[in-house]
C-alpha cells in the first residue's frame, strides 16, 4: 500500500489467509446455500445417529452450535466440571441465554486456578462486556502466557492487538488446518478490519470443513452485508435453520431488515432474540435504533437502559442507533449518538472511526479529522479510518472557492474548468428545487468533486468501490465523480451535480426522514425534466420486465435499493414513479408527502396523510401508466431476445421477420446478418423498421449511420448519427463523428453546430475544441459573457496554440465592454506570437478604444 509522504498514517498491513483464493460474495452465497441445502436433505436422523457416536464433549460443542442449549448442560453434567473446557462451554451455553452471572460464577474460580485456559479467556471476554474492571487483566494474562494459539488469539483480538492476533490465528490453522472453529474465529478478525474479502476466503474454508459451522455461515453473511444485502440475509437465514436459537443472527437479520425499511420483520426477528436471551445487549440496542428513527424517545432510553443495565459501558447501544440514524439521512443526530457512545467508551476506535464519518457527512472536516486520527492512533489497523485520513490529505491540497451560501472544492487541476460550470449550475439548481419544493435548504452547501472515483468512495463510504455510484448527498454535502474520474461516455456530471442538489432540498424539506424511494425518484426525475438529455436510459429495460412481469411492486421498490441485482432499474422506476405521482397528484401531492415523511410517519401513513391512498391502492393505476407510456416498446421487445436469436440462420431469420414484423430483436438480427452477408439495402430496411418498433433504440441508428459512413452517404450518415445522439445522451463517439461529419460537409447551421459541441462539452468537458467552437458561436450571438466562459475553459486546456485562444478571450472580453482584461489577454498573445496579425489589430482597436 502506498504511503502518504505527507502523513503520520502508516500502511495497513495486514498478511492475507494462506492458501490464498479469492471468491467472491455471489459466489460464496450461492455455494453456502447450496451446501446447507444439500445437509438438511440428508434428514435428522443420520445426524442424531452421528451425534451419538461422539464423545460428550464434542457432542456437546455441536449441541451448541445448533442452539441446543439444555442439551449442552446435559451433555456435560457428567464430565469433570474442574476441566476448564467443559466449564468454558457450559459458561457460553448460559450466556447464550443471558444467564450472565451464572457464567461468571461458574467461570471464575476456573479461571482462578486455569489462567490461561478456555475458561479464563471466557471470564475475560465477559468482563469485558459486563464493564468489569479486571477484563483486561484477565485477558491480557491469557494472551501472554496461553500456549494453546486459538485462546491466546482470541485474548488478543479482545486486546485490539490486531497484529499478534493475526501472527497467532495463522499459527493457529498451521497447527489444525481444518479445525472449523479456528478457521472461522480468524476470519471473524478480518471483518473487523474491514478485509471482506479475506474473511469470505477463511469462512469458506471453515465451511468446506464443516458445512454446518454456524458461525461461519454467520460470518459470511456480515461479509457479504455491504455488497450483497439480500444474499447476506439468505446465509444468515440457513444460519438460523440450522440453529433456531442462534441471538446473533436474529440481531444481525433485524439490522438488514430495517436497511430495508422492513420495520415488522426487524421486530419480530428482535423478539425472537430476547425470547432466547431476554437480556441481550445487542438486541436491546437493535430495539433502542428502531425506536430512535421513529422518534419514540421513551422507547428508545427504556431500551438503552436495558442494554447498560447488562453492560454499563455498552457503547455499541448508541453506536447501532447512530448507525441506523445516519442510514436514515439524520446525520447531526447520528454525531450525538455517537458522542454518547464515547462518553461510555472514550478510547473506543470503531466509536471515533464512526464519529469521524459522521462528521465528515456534515460537512465538518476538521472535526472528523480530529476523531479519525484518535481512532488511529488507538487502532492503526482500521481500512476506513486510514483511508479516510488519506482522503482527507488529498482534500487539504483541494482548491476550495466559495460563493454565496455555496462552498466548492475541485482538484487544483481541474479548478479552472469545472468551476466555470458548477458554480451557476448548483445556484439554479438549488434556487429551482428551493422553488418548486417550497423549501430553502439549511447551508451552507459543501459540494466537492473528485477527479479519483476511489477517492469520492472514500469519502462517501470509507472504502473504495461504490463501482456504480456517481454522486451521493447528506443533506448539507454533495460529493461526486468529477469527468476524469470515469472514461468520456460514461456519464454527465452535471447531471450527477444536478441529481446530487435535489436531494439537498428534499432531505432537508422532509426533516431527514424521506425514504429512498422517494427521494432517489425525484432526483432521476428532476434530471429529465431540466434536461432531457440527462434521463437515466433504462426505458427497454423496464418495458422488457413488463413483460417477464418482473417490474418491481411498488411495496418493494425501497428495498430494491439494497439489492445489486436490482438496484439501477429501482432508480429509473423511481423516477417513473414519481412522474406518476406528480401527474395524478401534481406538485402539491409531492410537496404534502415530503413534509408527511418530516413528521415521522411511515410509508404507509405518510401516503395515506398526504395523498390519500397506500401503495397497494395506487399499483392498478401505476401499472397502467405504465402500459400507456411503455406498451409498444413492451410488444415491439416480446419474444425470443437477441442472444437467442443470434443462433439462427440467415433463411430461418427471414422466415421469422414475415411471421414476426413487430418483433424489435427479430428486425434487428437479421439486419446485422444481412449486412454480414453482404445484403447491405435489405440490412437498411431491417435497421429502419427496428427503429420505427422501437424509436429510443440506439442500435438501429447506430447500424444505420455505419453504413452510411461505408457508402460515403453523408447526409444520411448526418441524419442518423443525429439520431443516435438524440437517444443515447451520454455517446460521445457519436456526438464527435457527428461534428466531424457535418464540418466535412460544410455544415454552417449556426443551431446545429451548436447543439452538437454542447453535448461534447457536456460529456467531456476537457474538449477544447468543442469549447472554442461554442464561444465563437457566442461571440456570434452577441452573447459576450458565454463567450468568456468558454474562451477562459479553451485556454486553460493548454491549447497547442496560446496565442488563438488568449486572443480569443480577449475578444470576448471587449465585446463585454472589459478593455483592462481585453489588452492583458491581447498582450498575452503577441508575447506568445509577436507577429500574430489578429492580435495586433485587437491591441489597435483597445488603443483607439481608450477614453
Amino acid at each position: 500500500m502506498h504511503r502518504h509522504p505527507e502523513t503520520d498514517h502508516p500502511p495497513v498491513e495486514t498478511p492475507a489467509p494462506t492458501p490464498s483464493r479469492r471468491v467472491c460474495a455471489s459466489a460464496l452465497a450461492v455455494s453456502v446455500g447450496l451446501v446447507v441445502l444439500g445437509l438438511i436433505a440428508l434428514g435428522t436422523v443420520a445426524a442424531a445417529q452421528a451425534r451419538r457416536s461422539q464423545p460428550p464433549l464434542q457432542q456437546a460443542t455441536r449441541a451448541m452450535l445448533d442452539g441446543r442449549y439444555d442439551e449442552v448442560d446435559q451433555l456435560t453434567a457428567q464430565l469433570d466440571q474442574r476441566d476448564p473446557n467443559v466449564v468454558a462451554i457450559r459458561a457460553r451455553a448460559a450466556i447464550a441465554r443471558g444467564r450472565y452471572d451464572d457464567a461468571e460464577a461458574a467461570l471464575r474460580p476456573v479461571a482462578m486456578r486455569a489462567p490461561t485456559s478456555a475458561a479464563a479467556v471466557e471470564l475475560g471476554l465477559l468482563a469485558q462486556m459486563r464493564g468489569r474492571a479486571d477484563a483486561t487483566a484477565i485477558l491480557r494474562k491469557v494472551a501472554v502466557e496461553s500456549t494453546d494459539l486459538l485462546v491466546a488469539a482470541r485474548a488478543l483480538r479482545a486486546l485490539g492487538v490486531f497484529s499478534e492476533a493475526n501472527d497467532a490465528y495463522r499459527d493457529a490453522v498451521a497447527r489444525a488446518p481444518k479445525d472449523p472453529e479456528v478457521i472461522t474465529a480468524w476470519g471473524e478478525l478480518y471483518l473487523d478490519v474491514h478485509q471482506d474479502a479475506d474473511a469470505l476466503e477463511l469462512f469458506q474454508m471453515a465451511l468446506e470443513n464443516d458445512p454446518k459451522w454456524t458461525p461461519a455461515l454467520l460470518g459470511g453473511a456480515k461479509a457479504l452485508a455491504d455488497s450483497d444485502p439480500p444474499q447476506a440475509i439468505a446465509v444468515a437465514r440457513k444460519a438460523l435453520e440450522i440453529n433456531p436459537s442462534y441471538v446473533e443472527a436474529y440481531v444481525f437479520v433485524a439490522s438488514q431488515a430495517m436497511d430495508q425499511d422492513h420495520k415488522d420483520e426487524a421486530l419480530q426477528s428482535l423478539q425472537k432474540a430476547l425470547a432466547i436471551n431476554p437480556s441481550s445487549p445487542d438486541a436491546h440496542a437493535g430495539l433502542a435504533a428502531i425506536a430512535y428513527v421513529e422518534d419514540k424517545t421513551a422507547e428508545f432510553e427504556a431500551e438503552i437502559a436495558k442494554a447498560l443495565a447488562v453492560a454499563p459501558m455498552f457503547g455499541e447501544a448508541y453506536l447501532v442507533a447512530g448507525e441506523l440514524t445516519a442510514h436514515n439521512y439524520r446525520f447531526d443526530e447520528a454525531v450525538a449518538l455517537t458522542r454518547k457512545a464515547l462518553a461510555l467508551q472514550p478510547e473506543s476506535p470503531q466509536a471515533l472511526t464512526d464519529l469521524g464519518t459522521q462528521l465528515l457527512r456534515t460537512g465538518d472536516e476538521a472535526g472528523a479529522r480530529t476523531a479519525l486520527e484518535a481512532s488511529f492512533k488507538t487502532f492503526a489497523y482500521d481500512k476506513p479510518t486510514k483511508n479516510m485520513l488519506d482522503m482527507l490529505d488529498k482534500l487539504d491540497k483541494f482548491t476550495t472557492v466559495r460563493d454565496g451560501d455555496l462552498v466548492l472544492r475541485f482538484n487544483k487541476d481541474e479548478a479552472a474548468v469545472l468551476q466555470e460550470y458548477a458554480i451557476p449550475l448548483a445556484h439554479q439548481a438549488l434556487a429551482t428545487f428551493a422553488k418548486k419544493y417550497e423549501f430553502a435548504p439549511q447551508g451552507p452547501t459543501l459540494i466537492e468533486i473528485f477527479p479519483v472515483h476511489d477517492d469520492f468512495a472514500v469519502r462517501t463510504v470509507g472504502l473504495p468501490g461504490m463501482v456504480g455510484a456517481l454522486g451521493a448527498c447528506f443533506g448539507r454535502v454533495v460529493t461526486l465523480d468529477s469527468p476524469k474520474a470515469r472514461p468520456p461516455g460514461s456519464f454527465q456530471w452535471e447531471a450527477t451535480l444536478w441529481h446530487e442538489l435535489a436531494h439537498v432540498v428534499t432531505i432537508q424539506a422532509s426533516n431527514q426522514r424521506v425514504p429512498r424511494w422517494l427521494t432517489e425518484g425525484i432526483s432521476e426525475y428532476e434530471q429529465k425534466l431540466a434536461r432531457p438529455e440527462w434521463a437515466r436510459q433504462m426505458d427497454l429495460e423496464l418495458a422488457g420486465l413488463m413483460n417477464t412481469d418482473k417490474v418491481i411492486k411498488l411495496r418493494d421498490l425501497n428495498a430494491a435499493f439494497t439489492d445489486p441485482r436490482k438496484i439501477g432499474i429501482a432508480y429509473f422506476q423511481g423516477s417513473v414513479v414519481v412522474e406518476y405521482l406528480a401527474d395524478t397528484y401534481g406538485q402539491a401531492g409531492l410537496n404534502k408527502l415530503l413534509r408527511a415523511y418530516g413528521q415521522g410517519l411511515d410509508t404507509n401513513a405518510a401516503l395515506k396523510s398526504a395523498l390519500n391512498a397506500d401503495f397497494d391502492q395506487m399499483q392498478p393505476g401505476f401499472d397502467q401508466a405504465l402500459e400507456r407510456r411503455f406498451g409498444s416498446i413492451r410488444r415491439a421487445l416480446a419474444g425470443p431476445d437477441d442472444e437467442a436469436l443470434a443462433r439462427k440462420s440467415l433463411d430461418e431469420l427471414k422466415t421469422m421477420a414475415g411471421a414476426q414484423p413487430g418483433s424489435y430483436w427479430v428486425q434487428m438480427t437479421l439486419g446485422r446478418a444481412l449486412r454480414k452477408a453482404g445484403d447491405v439495402d435489405a440490412a437498411v430496411r431491417a435497421f429502419e423498421t427496428a427503429a420505427r418498433l422501437v424509436p429510443i433504440a440506439p442500435g438501429p441508428h447506430s447500424q444505420l449511420a455505419q453504413v452510411a459512413v461505408e457508402k460515403k452517404d453523408r447526409a444520411r450518415a448526418i441524419a442518423e448519427l443525429q439520431a443516435l445522439v438524440a437517444v443515447d445522451f451520454d455517446n460521445v463517439d457519436a456526438a464527435r463523428a457527428l461534428a466531424s461529419e457535418m464540418r466535412q460537409a460544410g455544415i454552417t447551421d449556426a443551431a446545429a453546430v451548436r447543439a452538437v459541441n454542447e453535448r461534447i462539452a457536456a460529456i467531456d468537458p476537457y474538449d477544447g475544441e468543442a469549447h472554442t467552437i461554442l464561444g465563437r458561436l457566442a461571440m456570434d450571438r452577441n452573447e459576450a459573457a458565454t463567450a468568456t466562459r468558454e474562451f477562459k475553459v479553451a485556454l486553460a486546456l493548454n491549447p497547442i496554440d496560446r496565442a488563438v485562444a488568449h486572443t480569443d478571450l480577449a475578444r470576448s472580453y471587449f465585446k463585454a465592454g472589459k478593455t483592462a482584461d481585453a489588452k492583458k489577454q491581447t498582450l498575452a498573445a503577441l508575447e506568445i506570437a509577436p507577429t500574430y496579425a489578429p492580435a495586433q489589430e485587437l491591441l489597435l482597436q483597445l488603443v483607439e478604444a481608450r477614453p
